[in-house]
Parts: C-alpha cells; sequence; structure tokens
C-alpha cells in the first residue's frame, strides 16, 4: 500500500481501534490515553501515513468555527503569598481574566488552588488533579522570587505547566511574559521624544531581580544612544524609601533627573509638587487613569499561557521541559497628565 494511498481507516483496522479514535490520536488529543496514543502513532508511521497539509488546515478552521465543547479542566495555580491576590491584588486579577476568558474560548474550565495554603503539597495536590481530570497547570501571581515551592515539585512533572508574568529558574519552566526589555527600552525613548533629557528608573531592587534585570537592561540600552553627561543612574531601594523618603530625595539630588520610570504612585507623592517632574507608570492601570505610561497588556499574557499549555496538552508534553520556551507579548503606550506634551526638538 502506497503511503499517500493510506487513509484513518486503515490505521485503525490495522491498529485495532475506531476511525474516530484515530483522528483524534494523531491530533494529540488528550482524550485518547498516551499509551494508546502512541500505539496508533507507531502504526501510522509503519504504514507511511502522512497528513495532507490542505486537509489539516481545513478542519481546524471547521473546528475554530464551532462553538468549543467541553474538553478537560486546567489547574489555576495562585503562587502569591495572599491568597486573595486573584481579586484585590492591582496586577494578578488581569492576567486571571486572561486565563479565563481564552480557556472558556477554548472550551476548557479552570480550577483554582493556592500554593501556599499551608495543608497542601504535592501528593495531595496531584490526587486532586487526577480525581478532577486535570490536564495541564497555569501558575499565577509570583511576586517575590523566581522559584516555585519545592513540594510540588512532582506536580511539575505530572502535568504541562506554564508560568505568567515572569521567568522561573527552580524549576524552569515555560513561560508568558511581558517584554519588559523592550517595554523599558520604548517608555525611555517615549520620555526622550517628549523632550525630557535625563530620564531615570526608579525601581525596587527585588522586581529588578524578578524580571532578571529587564527593565534596568532596557533602560541601559537606551541611555547609551545619551552623552555620558546625560545618564542617570537607577534608584533601587522603593521599599526601604517607604519608611524613610529621604533615601529617594537623597538620590534626586544627586542625579537630578527630570523624567521617571516607575511602577509605583508613591513616588508622585515623593516629589510633591514638582510638576516640572515627568512620571512615566511602567505598569500603567485603569484605577490611576491620569499617569502617562506602558499598558503590558497582562490579560493577553494570561491568554498566552492558555494557549501554550492547552499546546502541550495536545502534544503530549510532561514534565519540566528539556528546553523552555516563551512568549513575550509587547506594550503600548498610554497618555497622560504625567508628562508634559511634546516639545519640539
Amino acid at each position: 500500500m502506497r503511503a499517500s494511498h493510506v487513509a484513518m481507516s486503515d490505521i485503525a483496522m490495522r491498529a485495532g481501534v475506531s476511525k474516530n479514535a484515530v483522528s483524534l490520536a494523531l491530533r494529540h488529543d488528550p482524550q485518547i490515553p498516551s499509551k494508546t496514543r502512541r500505539r496508533i502513532e507507531r502504526v501510522a508511521r509503519a504504514m507511511g501515513y502522512k497528513k495532507n497539509p490542505t486537509v489539516t488546515h481545513l478542519m481546524a478552521q471547521l473546528r475554530m468555527s464551532r462553538a468549543p465543547a467541553f474538553q478537560a479542566s486546567l489547574a489555576l495555580l495562585n503562587a502569591n503569598q495572599d491568597a486573595a491576590a486573584f481579586t484585590r491584588h492591582p496586577t494578578i486579577p488581569l492576567y486571571v481574566s486572561g486565563c479565563r476568558r481564552r480557556a472558556e474560548e477554548l472550551g476548557y474550565r479552570l480550577d483554582e488552588f493556592w500554593l501556599h495554603d499551608p495543608q497542601m503539597n504535592g501528593e495531595r495536590l496531584n490526587k486532586i488533579l487526577r480525581a478532577r481530570n486535570i490536564k495541564g497547570a497555569i501558575v499565577v501571581g509570583l511576586m517575590k522570587e523566581n522559584r516555585l515551592p519545592e513540594r510540588f515539585a512532582s506536580t511539575w512533572e505530572m502535568i504541562p505547566t506554564v508560568v505568567t508574568g515572569v521567568r522561573t529558574r527552580e524549576p524552569a519552566l515555560s513561560f508568558a511574559c511581558t517584554d519588559h526589555h523592550m517595554l523599558a527600552l520604548k517608555a525611555f525613548q517615549k520620555a526622550i521624544d517628549l523632550g525630557y533629557r535625563q530620564p531615570a528608573l526608579v525601581l525596587d531592587h527585588v522586581i529588578d531581580g524578578l524580571t532578571d534585570g529587564r527593565f534596568s537592561a532596557g533602560v541601559q540600552v537606551a541611555q547609551a544612544a545619551l552623552p555620558t553627561s546625560r545618564r542617570t543612574r537607577p534608584f533601587y531601594f522603593v521599599e526601604e524609601a517607604r519608611a524613610e523618603p529621604e533615601l529617594f530625595h537623597r538620590w534626586f539630588a544627586r542625579e537630578k533627573p527630570d523624567a521617571l520610570l516607575t511602577l509605583y504612585n508613591v513616588v508622585r507623592t515623593w516629589l510633591k509638587d514638582r510638576s516640572d517632574v515627568g512620571l512615566i507608570q511602567l505598569e500603567w492601570r485603569t484605577r490611576s487613569p491620569d499617569w502617562a505610561g506602558m499598558d503590558q497588556h497582562n490579560d493577553v499574557v494570561g491568554e498566552a499561557a492558555v494557549d501554550m499549555v492547552v499546546s502541550m496538552i495536545h502534544h503530549g508534553e510532561q514534565g519540566a521541559p528539556a528546553f523552555p520556551r516563551g512568549t513575550l507579548v509587547g506594550s503600548t503606550w498610554v497618555e497622560g497628565k504625567t508628562v508634559r506634551e511634546r516639545v519640539a526638538a
């Protein structure tokens, strides 16, 4: 039998399964047990079966045009120290809304778990995941470090997992996040375009470490185009300055910036009446609409994370990947009253 004439019905007869089972298996559908799926794939390869790309594309378009039926469940794992971070954190709810929206579009249900629950560990979580037929997980809310709790190591080996917001080191998992480097570079360049001469970065050292220095790296790249006399050193002690604002004031007097790129609205109170200093929010939020800054589109990051984990499920991936993949989402500028209007060069 020539390879071009091998049909799914031929594979089904040889493998002793239904034609529908063959179709699902060759699309890596989780409804087919992995052992059966691998056996069907071996039979198909042995018979020389090859997908017709035109038919494959047509079927994908037909599936997309239908309302999605319920597929399975995904775990939405709250990695924040606050059990209620999904609703009351200033940033995390956006990731969650994107995850929920995309999961619903694809026919998946989300079950939520808190990783800092003292009564939860990997063994218990894994039992729940199996009982609920949960096929993949999305981690949301890491804000302190790039590590996930060690007691859940067995979970990352059991189901495909994607982290949102940052990339993790222990374990190194696939991730979806804002392109922090390009965001900072674009924000700095926007300040220059508006006529500011010495923009500076105000960012807590913990956050800079959490993003692997991508905020500060973007600023450094942008500053390289300026004369040395116009370059400023960043201020990294935001949390300390909340208790002792004089730390910020001494830095400000020394560096003499005329625009600040920051994540913190408290900077505005430290400046008091200095309306001549531009303020650019690196994570623009609707609750402070008068700020100018960069919209990180964290809801789109959440959507991307769901897309990634569903793709991993369909391809039968398990365990921490040998080569973690990343999806970077671009940001956009939002006009605001905290910067001046464009100044002609």
